[in-house]
């Protein structure tokens, strides 16, 4: 029952991770730190529940598996955005799968060899979350641009959306979240199976 509970809380707790990164453009100036720190925080979630699930059951595609009920979560509790006005187009589209599939593939590759998951698999999916989350938000309705057209009414006037400043802090968010996704998710993935040993 701790296994199937802790795999429920992870998913939950990325849900709810996706549902603030929806937002991080809306209300700030620090639009691309947010990007970075919100990247590496949802590969830390996949890496670690994803890691857990497929030493669990030993099974190869069940990362993969555990990243679908994390879109399915994401789906049900972005509907709340219809609620809001907003259009459909706005909920952003889950990026996890593609990720997941390549910590699957590292697990399968090495013939089920927990240290090449850990390293290969915790890599591979830390540096290719922020490139897919970015292919993403290119692909979806400008979140600033939907946050003037259908504002919120009970907003406080400190949450006014205002133009970011791009690149002000670092030129590239995609490298520096895959950087530290990169190195933090090895560490997740080993968490992740060491949570077996419980």
């Amino acid at each position: 029952c701790t296994h199937y509970l802790f795999i429920v809380v992870v998913a939950v707790n990325s849900t709810l991770l996706t549902i603030n990164a929806g937002d991080y453009i809306f209300y700030t100036d620090w639009a691309w730190t947010s990007y970075a720190v919100f990247s590496i925080s949802q590969t830390l979630m996949l890496v670690v529940g994803a890691t857990y699930y497929l030493t669990f059951t030993g099974v190869p595609g069940t990362a993969t598996y555990y990243a679908l009920i994390m879109t399915v979560y994401t789906w049900i509790a972005k509907g709340a955005w219809f609620a809001l006005g907003y259009p459909y187009d706005f909920i952003v589209t889950p990026v996890w799968l593609p990720s997941a599939m390549l910590i699957d593939l590292a697990y399968w590759a090495t013939k089920k060899n927990k240290h090449s998951l850990i390293l290969f698999g915790g890599v591979l999916c830390g540096m290719s979350l922020p490139l897919f989350n970015m292919v993403n938000l290119i692909t979806v309705a400008d979140p600033l641009e939907t946050a003037f057209k259908y504002p919120r009414p009970t907003l406080p006037p400190y949450m006014t959306p205002i133009e970011p400043q791009v690149g002000k802090f670092y030129n590239s968010p995609v490298a520096l979240g895959a950087g530290a996704g990169a190195v933090l998710s090895v560490t997740f993935a080993a968490l992740g199976c060491k949570l077996n040993t419980w």
